[in-house]
């Protein structure tokens, strides 16, 4: 009998008590930035609907409800069990889960999103686990997406709000950037924060072939943050997100810019069996 993989506690009670992850996305401009990209860049890639998805720790169902509007066939997996009864609230089919186990059978998804386990799976073999049930249940020519926390989000981050000053932070700062590992004790929980290579190196490592690595918001997202810490009003509608979307679709096909963005998104296909 298969044992379920323990989520580490910190991270269940930050997303189930700590933040309110449905409003992420909307409830500032970085976050808008982020969503418009990540949809374009997904649009870009998917085959065409009703394909099937399997949005592997899909959290709330933010993605999932725009995919499933756009005519995909949509399952949602993650192991907060708010987020699960939040994507069933708005419609989304959805199960406590864990991106390390999943339930579906082997070549059943179309498509399999990522978009959020990297992030929290600090121990490289989680990682790997976790990519490789992701290869396991998408079909032969099927699409893998994966999410990573960009390295250097957290100096970026506090460089916008102001925090490089205080000791504590820049410490703070100083692991991440030495060791890609968050350790949850100061402003956000438990984390990985890959760079473009590596989060390359584990998609291909699982076997996926095509591998490519974006750069999700591109060079520009945290004046956008910055703007908004001092006082900006509508700053997602202003000309500086739009300018910050254009860079970020200029930044694309400059490697030495993939790490500047907040996130990375990498893109993979299962390849086809042969024989």
């Amino acid at each position: 009998m298969t044992t379920t993989p323990e989520v580490a506690r910190c991270i269940l009670d930050f997303y189930g008590s700590t933040i309110d992850e449905s409003s992420r996305l909307s409830g500032s401009a970085d976050g808008r930035l982020e969503m418009v990209r990540t949809q374009e860049l997904l649009r870009r890639h998917l085959p065409e609907a009703p394909a099937k998805v399997l949005d592997v720790g899909g959290g709330p169902g933010v993605h999932a409800a725009w995919l499933g509007a756009d005519g995909y066939g949509v399952h949602l997996v993650d192991p907060v069990r708010r987020h699960v009864e939040q994507a069933q609230v708005q419609g989304c089919s959805a199960e406590l889960g864990d991106a390390r186990s999943l339930s579906a059978g082997d070549s059943t998804y179309d498509v399999v999103l990522v978009m959020g386990p990297l992030y929290h799976l600090v121990e490289a073999a989680d990682r790997r686990q976790a990519l490789a049930e992701a290869f396991r249940v998408v079909r032969p020519g099927g699409l893998v997406a994966a999410a990573g926390i960009s390295q250097y989000a957290s100096l970026f981050e506090h460089t916008a709000f102001g925090h490089l000053d205080r000791e504590p932070v820049r410490e703070s700062i100083e692991r991440i950037l030495a060791s890609h590992v968050h350790d949850g004790k100061r402003g956000f929980t438990e984390a990985y924060f890959h760079s473009p290579e590596l989060l390359g190196e584990e998609v291909r490592g699982a076997g996926f072939g095509e591998v490519v690595v974006y750069g999700v918001e591109g060079p520009a997202w945290a004046l956008l943050k910055a703007t908004e810490q001092y006082g900006g009003e509508g700053v997602a509608e202003s000309s500086l997100f739009a300018s910050a979307l254009t860079a970020a679709r200029l930044a694309e096909p400059y490697p030495e810019l993939l790490a500047a963005s907040s996130h990375l998104l990498t893109v993979g296909v299962k390849p086809q069996v042969e024989g």
